[in-house]
């Protein structure tokens, strides 16, 4: 049966639901991390990170990772700070509060991560400045409208700019992924998720329309295996 990747699908992710709590959750977000590890995720939105601040490496830089999960892309950029003396004050905001607990429940031994619990789409929590905002596998889960208003709201408060590293919508994605989630055992709610993800990512032509809408200065590019690295630049 093919697979249309024409237009981002509007089905619903079971994980959106921001009061889910449980081991089912926390086997999912843990699950989602080593996947996006092995495929060389982290390097990806460490590649943006690196773009973004360029020779400037003796300033403090205020990283905020939304839609967080576990906590392991933060964890990561700790260990790379640490390796290359860099001074980064790391910060993840995900809008379910088991999350934030299980995030902060795998951080224990970085004390200089700080979590927080709230909706991005609230102003009120979310007023403080950083200088780079990233969205790891985050962007694609709303909706263009939604893409729209909050990246051109939240630019406002980003004092270098934004790393997006999300899924590219494509037929083989979804075909590799089905495979993918029976050798690492993903639970039902992965799974489907995971599917729907893919379905609900990017086509290049998608984060080029948000671009010109926008009036971004951005660059745009593909990575293995099947993201976009989308790097904007707010100052």
């Amino acid at each position: 049966m093919p697979i249309d990747t024409k237009y981002r699908s509007t089905a619903p992710e079971i994980m959106d639901d921001f009061a889910m709590e449980g081991e089912i959750l926390t086997d999912a977000l843990d699950k989602i991390a080593a996947i996006n590890k092995l495929l060389g995720g982290n390097k990806v939105t460490l590649e943006g990170i690196r773009m973004l601040m360029g020779k400037n490496k003796s300033a403090v830089i205020r990283i905020t990772d939304v839609g967080c999960g576990n906590g392991a892309m933060l964890r990561m950029l700790a260990d790379y700070a640490r390796k290359h003396q860099l001074n980064f004050e790391l910060k993840g905001i995900d809008a379910n509060k088991c999350t934030i607990e299980h995030a902060i429940s795998c951080s224990l031994n970085y004390p200089d991560i700080h979590y927080q619990c709230s909706d991005i789409f609230d102003e009120r929590a979310n007023d403080e400045e950083c200088d780079i905002l990233l969205f790891t596998l985050t962007l694609h889960h709303f909706s263009d409208r939604e893409i729209l208003s909050l990246l051109k709201n939240l630019s406002k408060r980003v004092c270098v700019g934004i790393v997006v590293n999300d899924l590219e919508r494509s037929a083989i994605a979804y075909r590799l992924f089905t495979a993918l989630s029976f050798v690492f055992g993903l639970n039902h709610m992965s799974r489907e998720d995971g599917l729907v993800s893919i379905l609900r990512g990017f086509k290049r032509a998608d984060l080029q329309r948000y671009t010109a809408a926008l009036n971004f200065n951005s660059s745009i590019g593909w990575r293995w295996a099947f993201r976009y690295l989308w790097v904007i630049k707010t100052r």
